[in-house]
């Protein structure tokens, strides 16, 4: 399936990664589930967030956190107070500090409380998608506070997308695991 471009596929496929993921997750082993993430002998993972995330607890907050940016920016601009997505002083080219900043503020959340945050914003944000009609989440220019994309592709890129890439990261981790 493509990238989502209606409210009914992008509902399917965020709810279709999300229990996908938890599935992946819960078929895990004790032992995949305590060994420390460690891509470093692979030479095709160089992109930062290889070296970031250390265990499924950093996957999951680093998913929740961007949930909660969706959730905080779609909230804050419906109630007049016109804030970009990403929050000071963070762009598109520095949004990578921004998720080691995540990354370290939960260096003490549990792997159990994760999965409860991330449990309950990706209700949220579910109930969120569904408060919009097909044409606020796909059609350009609805709302100004979303600029020249569609409401919709922020949804795509905090729901199905980034399950995705987080289950990349679990299937690499437990073919590193299976390996050693």
């Amino acid at each position: 399936m493509g990238r989502p471009t209606t409210k009914t596929d992008l509902l399917n496929a965020a709810a279709a990664g999300y229990e996908k993921l938890n599935a992946l997750i819960a078929e895990r082993t004790e032992e995949e589930l305590s060994t420390p993430f460690d891509f470093s002998k692979d030479e095709k993972k160089k992109e930062a967030h290889w070296r970031r995330d250390k265990n499924l607890r950093d996957v999951l907050v680093h998913l929740y956190e961007w949930h909660r940016l969706l959730l905080d920016w779609v909230e804050a601009n419906q109630n007049g107070e016109e804030r970009p997505f990403l929050p000071e002083p963070y762009n598109w080219r520095t949004y990578g500090d921004m998720n080691v900043e995540f990354w370290q503020k939960h260096q003490q959340t549990s792997l159990e409380a994760a999965k409860e945050m991330l449990e309950k914003s990706h209700r949220d944000v579910m109930a969120l998608a569904e408060s919009f009609s097909n044409e606020e989440l796909f059609s350009k220019g609805v709302f100004k506070w979303v600029g020249g994309n569609a409401l919709g592709s922020y949804f795509v890129s905090v729901t199905s997308s980034h399950y995705e890439w987080a289950m990349k990261k679990l299937k690499a981790h437990i073919k590193y695991c299976k390996g050693r």
